[in-house]
């Protein structure tokens, strides 16, 4: 299972604000026209961190600007191996949140994503679709999912190697902070 030791780079998708990998932002010079220490219009910053949760927002030319929650998820050695994006959909849908969850290449697509909140029931989710980065994982969430992330410590998500199907990859998400950074977020728009 060496694919899933090797270092996730950070993505961001069309449907989603635009997200800064760690990579980029540490190799950024003071290039910005912006006064020091404060983004650029336009650019990623990560407002707070609440937990293990960070809030990160889009410098805009209104009042407040967009955000949405990010999570970076490692196995026990450190080695980055998912990653979750979590922002507010519009009212009137089914789905009250969006997330979008990068898994390694090589992950067995037909056997889908699986999240389980302390043990509770386990909900299953289709891949959208993998590039060079990883393979994503478009979901709705609904005010029940958010109620038990809210509640919750840990949610677990289920990955297949493709390599061994007969094996499953849990990875520990945690869910310290996850209720003060969501309760910051931002709907997104179009």
């Amino acid at each position: 299972m060496l694919f899933f030791r090797a270092a996730l780079p950070l993505a961001f998708t069309a449907m989603m604000l635009p997200v800064v990998s760690l990579a980029q932002s540490a190799s950024t010079s003071d290039t910005s026209t912006a006064p020091s220490g404060a983004p650029a219009l336009g650019e990623t910053y990560q407002a707070e961190q609440n937990g293990d949760w960070e809030l990160r927002c889009v410098k805009s030319d209104t009042p407040s600007d967009p955000c949405q929650m990010y999570q970076l998820l490692t196995d026990g050695e450190g080695s980055a191996i998912a990653e979750v994006t979590l922002f507010r959909l519009p009212q009137g849908g089914q789905a009250v949140a969006g997330a979008t969850i990068v898994v390694p290449l090589e992950t067995a697509l037909p056997n889908q994503l699986r999240i389980q909140v302390d043990g509770g029931l386990v909900k299953t989710y289709p891949y959208a679709f993998c590039n060079t980065v990883g393979c994503y994982a478009r979901i709705g969430l609904t005010q029940d999912d958010i109620a038990d992330f809210k509640r919750g410590a840990t949610a677990t998500l289920s990955i297949v190697p493709a390599l061994a199907p007969d094996q499953v990859v849990a990875i520990s998400m945690s869910l310290k902070g996850f209720t003060a950074s969501f309760d910051k977020t931002t709907v997104l728009t179009q």
